[in-house]
């Protein structure tokens, strides 16, 4: 999990990729066909997580300023409109993020939106709700150090080798076929260093 994940500023969870500006839309959510306020968004994402047994230790973070009372304020539109959830389920740490939409009340409420379609696995027969959350297990923020000592490459590999490495490690690591969850999202997080790094030093 994030070391100590802030209600504000926004604590992104390591490994989930971000939205670029410009390819984040005006989302469809609605309440009484006005749009999401971040009260009601919050409202719908409590009420989904109280509706999951063994949910502890709930923070939501973005970068709305914070009331007296702990929540976001509905009055301001950051620049980040990013999410994110993190709590435990039992004793599991899990983190859900959402910044493809333009607003923070409607990541919130795509993230309140997503935990709902999850849960419906199990009450459908589906699946369980670990199978639900298996890929969501919230990692450190160093799980993408070493990239080169996860992906099993050299410091120097070129992108063409990072991706084969990759690839090859996927077809073991991924949960559809038997894989660990946790596995699968440090071969993401370390791939994701990597290309950070490149860009950082100038490369594409």
């Amino acid at each position: 999990m994030h070391d100590d994940p802030r209600r504000f500023p926004l604590s992104w969870p390591a490994g989930w990729k971000r939205t670029p500006a410009d390819q984040r839309r005006r989302a469809p959510f609605m309440s009484y066909r006005q749009p999401l306020s971040v009260a009601v968004a919050s409202g719908r994402l409590e009420d989904q997580l109280d509706r999951m047994l063994g949910v502890h230790h709930v923070v939501l973070s973005t970068n709305v300023e914070l009331r007296l009372d702990g929540r976001p304020r509905s009055d301001s539109e950051p620049r980040d409109p990013g999410a994110a959830v993190y709590f435990r389920l039992d004793e599991k740490p899990l983190a859900f993020a959402c910044d493809k939409w333009t607003r923070v009340a409607d990541n919130i409420g795509a993230i309140a939106a997503h935990l709902e379609a999850l849960r419906a696995q199990e009450r459908y027969g589906v699946g369980t709700m670990a199978q639900a959350f298996a890929g969501y297990a919230a990692l450190p923020p160093e799980a993408g150090a070493d990239w080169w000592i996860i992906l099993g490459v050299h410091a120097q590999a070129l992108p063409e080798q990072v991706e084969e490495a990759f690839r090859r490690l996927a077809r073991e690591a991924h949960p559809d076929v038997g894989g660990d969850a946790h596995r699968m999202a440090r071969l993401n997080t370390a791939r994701d260093a990597y290309y950070k790094a490149r860009r950082e030093l100038g490369g594409r």
